[in-house]
């Protein structure tokens, strides 16, 4: 994929004029869709920030955890075993035998940040509800956690994901229709 032309660049967001070449309308069309993208982007950072008590390693946190807890069921036979639902009606030991568990050093090997900092932004997530952590160390994506941000995913943030995608898609769709009526 090529660079977005630098906003500085003289005549980088003017309009296409009759005589523009392919690469000008396609550098207005990526720009264009790295604005709708950082739009969608944005909002859910702020959505986050204020959910997760405005402070925004949190959900970097507690996503790593997830997604490394259930990474080993993405493309297994037993993906569609953690349903929230089910895993909320689940005792503790049936819910994490589900998951591959995952420790404070992995996550902080994982987001670069200090194994400190991890430790102490776990130990609030344990707070919360979100994570268990064993006395082993290991860490486990709740099932409360699992059903309040999953009900999100679903009913707020993978829409708009989609919506945004869409918009990107028709975006690039226009600019190929325009690109052939020049021809």
């Amino acid at each position: 994929m090529p660079d977005i032309p630098d906003p500085e660049t003289p005549g980088a967001d003017a309009p296409d004029s009759p005589d523009a070449g392919p690469g000008q309308g396609r550098a207005r069309g990526l720009r264009n869709a790295a604005v709708l993208l950082a739009r969608y982007q944005v909002r859910s950072l702020r959505r986050l920030f204020e959910e997760f008590e405005r402070d925004i390693l949190l959900p970097i946190l507690l996503g790593e955890i997830a997604l490394h807890n259930i990474g080993a069921l993405e493309h297994g036979d037993e993906s569609d075993r953690l349903a929230a639902d089910e895993a909320e009606s689940d005792s503790d030991e049936v819910h994490m035998s589900r998951l591959r568990p995952c420790n404070a050093y992995s996550i902080a090997a994982a987001t670069g940040l200090p194994r400190e900092t991890v430790r102490r932004k776990i130990g609030r997530l344990v707070d919360l509800g979100w994570i268990r952590k064993q006395q082993n160390g290991h860490l486990y994506l709740t099932p409360r956690a699992l059903k309040h941000f999953g009900t999100l995913l679903c009913s707020r943030d993978l829409p708009e994901f989609l919506e945004t995608a869409d918009r990107v898609r028709n975006l690039r769709h226009d600019r190929g229709r325009a690109d052939r009526d020049k021809a």
